[in-house]
């Protein structure tokens, strides 16, 4: 089932094997058995991509209650075992109207779950899943990804952070080259070089050294700073202005994880939903 609501969600065999962690091949031949067992087509197969049958619709709909169920019936057996907890972290630059959403859909599917949230500075991308401090991170990639299994949710257009009064302010875009000889905010040392290169745009640049996103837009008040932030709904306030960085590309929004336990999957699971 979980294998068919992939595919019936991404409507392309090669984007549902990379959702599921597995290679296309069996992934087809899972659909092609399932279609066997039920005696009917599930999915029209053409040049021009992957559609539902109307047998595949209704299917849909009954596999995504079976797998809800399934879900609760795994965070049962995970609390009889003991297992009545979730830790996850939030990266700090978090206002993510989405989360809220996640955060009720995770409570409906697990009630009786004690959910501990531990929000994190911008120099840790993975919120302590390396230290064992969280067992899931909603974070922003690019991170190094050794050791840990990474799920692309979303991405987000980036713009810079510019005082009000700073003459780009009043550009609708601005690209990197116009960016060039100002001053960036910097992580601290030791801080995950992918993640660093990313917000300095692949370039090493000067700058003070900032560990949270209120620090970030005191650098850009006090000291003009050129500061990135992802597109998303929030407002930084009156004294600033976001413009929009027509060269970088998008910021991806991840699910991350170490084990691969009940709740941290049932976790994943929830946030993919929440977030298509």
């Amino acid at each position: 089932m979980r294998y068919f609501v992939a595919v019936a969600e991404e409507l392309h065999f090669g984007r549902a094997a990379t959702r599921l962690y597995m290679s296309q091949p069996p992934l087809s031949r899972a659909i092609r058995q399932l279609e066997a067992d039920l005696g009917t087509t599930l999915f029209v197969r053409s040049a021009s991509g992957v559609s539902l049958t109307p047998a595949g619709t209704a299917l849909l709909a009954e596999a995504r209650k079976l797998l809800t169920q399934a879900d609760r019936l795994r965070a049962r057996v995970a609390a009889a075992a003991g297992d009545t907890s979730l830790t996850v972290g939030i990266l700090g630059d978090s206002t993510d109207p989405d989360i809220s959403r996640l955060a009720a859909a995770y409570r409906d599917r697990h009630p009786t779950v004690e959910v501990h949230i531990r929000e994190t500075d911008l120099d840790d991308p993975t919120c302590g899943l390396r230290t064992g401090l969280v067992d899931v991170a909603l974070t922003r990639g690019p991170f190094n990804r050794t050791g840990l299994h990474v799920h692309e949710l979303r991405t987000d257009p980036v713009g810079a952070v510019l005082r009000a009064d700073d003459p780009l302010a009043a550009r609708k875009t601005l690209t990197l080259a116009d960016l060039a000889d100002r001053r960036w905010f910097q992580f601290p040392p030791g801080t995950d070089p992918e993640w660093q290169s990313y917000w300095n745009a692949g370039t090493h640049r000067g700058g003070p050294v900032v560990r949270a996103v209120q620090e970030c837009l005191q650098s850009v008040l006090w000291n003009a700073t050129i500061g990135l932030t992802p597109l998303t709904d929030h407002n930084p306030g009156p004294e600033f202005a976001v413009v929009p960085v027509v060269d970088l590309p998008p910021s991806p929004v991840v699910v991350a994880w170490s084990e691969s336990t009940p709740l941290a999957l049932s976790f994943l699971r929830t946030a993919r939903a929440i977030y298509r």
